[in-house]
């Protein structure tokens, strides 16, 4: 059993006379010009499991969030529709809330940022910084392509990243290193959107002074009280030592054209998008208080006492840790409690990829029938504390799920609840609820309680599926089947059936926040009323019996995972990059390395691959890398094919195996002779196609 959470890995809290604490939690915006896909989930699942934790406590919480509406990738992508940038984000709100309701995420609120109530907060922010005198008006040369006739923001422009060398980096930041910069620092830079090489020209612009002493004083405390010590380190890295000036003013205004808000006083120039974007989790929670009532100011203003959390991609550190922070502690708001970190999605241990199929977006998921709450459920089993990446194994996920939600939780009560209904009209046994294996599982509850809150989800889980095994240990001990066939045995049955329905309600209290919707069908069939954490102490009665027991989960089709990633290769459309909406021509040419070029699905259908037996096979005089292999693939005449895999087998070892053969490849001509096909070469890395090339090895095995 893991051991209980220490009370210092909990964050602070202000709990007011009766214990109840304010809270106000977001998750990082999401882009207004392209689909949620499941490495964006990670982010809004793990906020909201936390979000349904604290809510369980009877806190009062609100998760708030929006749509990033501003700058120039929306304009450009109306522009390319034919829309105008306001029709274009009113469609793809539609679409991001649709994704968010499907997985479960329970925002308080869901707005934009393209809102009344964001650009009076912008306004007022910015005129506070000013007065402050914290807003400096420079001439600047700046990146413009002279084709578009546009100054480029700093999202479309590429090039050399000037600190590390990384290629293809944007020009506000590198994603290798996580350096920022200025735009005129990257080396052999393009324009994103025509393929051109920017020009320089001069142009006024506006500067938020983050090198004034007093913003330097400021982070320097408010970094030591980060929860996560591999953030504290960025940031003292970022900040360097005392009067080492590594903090740049930062730039947050743009030319037109420019979708966005205008800044007061300064025709013709617009807030960054990166100024607006932050400002929107309040903007978002002002239209929220506006509805229900609440004290707006008493929760952001300076002093107040509620807590405020942001939940974001590591990616995007610097700009919740440094600017968002000291914009607010300079404009009269309270700064944020904490900022939680966490890393990037792989899929199979490799990046997302749209050739592979493995880009998935959060739609194909429910298009596909698959059930969110599985991946809820994965991916929380991965989650912790850390800034740590975490990989969605597809097989993985799909043993894990069948096994721990199919064949660990639910099998409790598909064991019980038809004995329970049939001889004892669905009441359990009130003396049982003190069974010593059910005080176990109470004591422990508050322990996984505080993993959540912790955001050690991975042992919050791994506690909860230890007590499942106890559970069906104990079942398996008594054997309810064996029981029900001797009527002397009612007591024992009735006691057993009552246990472990009251073990499956505490196992679920323990799941609730990861499983949502599931657990609301076992509120239902318990016949019991949403559950708090405070139920631990409060057991099944039989003055309520239970309702007729229906399955609640099914397992996880192999069929459904293939059904995904043909879904999501066949969606691909090349050129099609949401994220760069004019993509350049010039650089197509160029394609990054993590994005290969692709083949249909069509092309892949003309390649004939066979089951070829291993005749013959030798060493090739004169190469270090070629064997010379025999095929029979049931034709009249053998093929004969060359093979780089020398390095990986010795050649007697092969003869009598199988291997798999494209059959269709054009002859070609070697100096050792004429090549009629291909097999492949033994890889490191693991594929898609390693259960086939396992079903492969077994066949030889079989034949050896």
């Amino acid at each position: 059993m893991s051991a209980p959470i220490s009370a210092s890995a909990a964050p602070a809290a202000f709990a007011n006379e009766n214990g109840r604490r304010q809270i106000l939690v977001t998750s990082a915006l999401p882009y207004a010009n392209g689909q949620i896909h499941i490495g964006h989930m990670v982010e809004y699942i793990q906020t909201d499991i936390w979000v349904r934790a604290l809510r369980m406590h009877g806190h009062e919480v609100y998760y708030v969030g929006a749509d990033d509406t501003h700058g120039t990738p929306v304009m450009l992508c109306a522009e390319k529709e034919g829309i105008t940038p306001k029709a274009l984000i009113e469609r793809v709100w539609k679409e991001h809330k649709r994704d968010f309701d499907s997985f479960g995420i329970s925002f308080d609120n869901y707005y934009s940022t393209d809102a009344e109530e964001n650009r009076v907060l912008c306004d007022s922010i910015y005129t506070s910084l000013q007065q402050a005198g914290l807003i400096d008006a420079r001439d600047i040369e700046q990146a413009y392509d002279p084709v578009k006739e546009m100054f480029l923001p700093d999202r479309f422009i590429k090039g050399q990243c000037p600190k590390c060398g990384a290629q293809d980096q944007y020009g506000d930041n590198c994603e290798v290193c996580g350096s920022t910069y200025q735009p005129t620092e990257l080396i052999n830079p393009y324009s994103v959107v025509s393929g051109a090489t920017p020009i320089r020209k001069t142009s006024t612009h506006y500067f938020f002074r983050l090198s004034d002493p007093r913003c330097e004083e400021f982070l320097r405390g408010w970094v030591s009280g980060l929860a996560q010590p591999e953030a504290t380190n960025k940031m003292r890295e970022w900040l360097g030592d005392k009067g080492e000036a590594k903090l740049a003013d930062w730039d947050i205004s743009r030319d037109a054209p420019y979708f966005g808000f205008e800044i007061p006083g300064a025709p013709g120039k617009y807030f960054y998008v990166w100024v607006d974007a932050p400002v929107g989790y309040y903007a978002s929670f002002m239209n929220l208080a506006e509805c229900i009532g609440l004290d707006f100011a008493a929760w952001v203003k300076l002093g107040s006492k509620a807590e405020q959390y942001h939940f974001i991609g590591k990616d995007i550190l610097y700009f919740h840790t440094l600017f968002w922070p000291a914009m607010l502690e300079f404009s009269g708001h309270r700064t944020p409690t904490n900022v939680f970190a966490h890393g990037f999605l792989t899929v199979d241990g490799a990046k997302m990829s749209k050739s592979r199929g493995t880009f998935i977006t959060a739609q194909s998921v429910i298009d596909t029938g698959l059930n969110p709450e599985w991946l809820r459920y994965y991916f929380a089993a991965k989650l912790n504390s850390t800034m740590e990446d975490i990989d969605l194994n597809l097989e993985d996920f799909q043993a894990r799920v069948n096994s721990d939600l199919v064949g660990k939780y639910v099998n409790i009560a598909s064991r019980a609840a038809g004995f329970l209904i049939k001889r004892f009209d669905g009441r359990v046994q009130d003396s049982a609820m003190n069974h010593p294996l059910l005080e176990q599982l109470r004591a422990t509850v508050p322990h996984i309680a505080g993993f959540y809150e912790a955001r050690e989800y991975g042992r919050a889980l791994r506690t909860t599926m230890e007590l499942a095994d106890v559970v069906n240990g104990y079942v398996d001990t008594a054997k309810p089947w064996e029981q029900a066939k001797d009527p002397a045995n009612a007591a024992a049955l009735h006691e057993t059936c009552s246990v472990s329905l009251e073990a499956f309600r505490l196992l679920s209290l323990a799941l609730k926040p990861v499983l949502p919707k599931l657990v609301e069908s076992v509120e239902s069939f318990l016949g019991i009323a949403p559950l708090v954490w405070a139920d631990a102490a409060k057991p099944l009665s039989s003055a309520s019996p239970i309702n007729a027991y229906k399955h609640l989960t099914t397992r996880v089709d192999p069929k459904q995972i293939e059904v995904l990633l043909a879904a999501n290769r066949e969606s691909l459309q090349p050129g099609a990059e949401a994220a760069a909406p004019a993509a350049t021509a010039k650089k197509e040419a160029k394609p990054k390395q993590d994005e290969p070029d692709v083949i249909s699905i069509d092309d892949f259908a003309k390649v004939d691959l066979r089951v070829a037996k291993i005749v013959d096979c030798k060493a090739v005089e004169g190469s270090d890398k070629l064997l010379q292999l025999t095929l029979d693939i049931g034709e009249e005449k053998t093929r004969n094919v060359f093979s780089g895999i020398k390095s990986a087998y010795q050649p007697q070892d092969l003869i009598g195996k199988l291997t798999v053969m494209v059959a269709n490849l054009a002859p070609r001509k070697m100096k050792f002779g004429l090549s009629e096909g291909m097999v492949p070469r033994p890889t490191r890395r693991p594929s898609r196609v390693s259960t086939f090339w396992s079903r492969i090895a077994a066949r030889n095995r079989e034949c050896a």
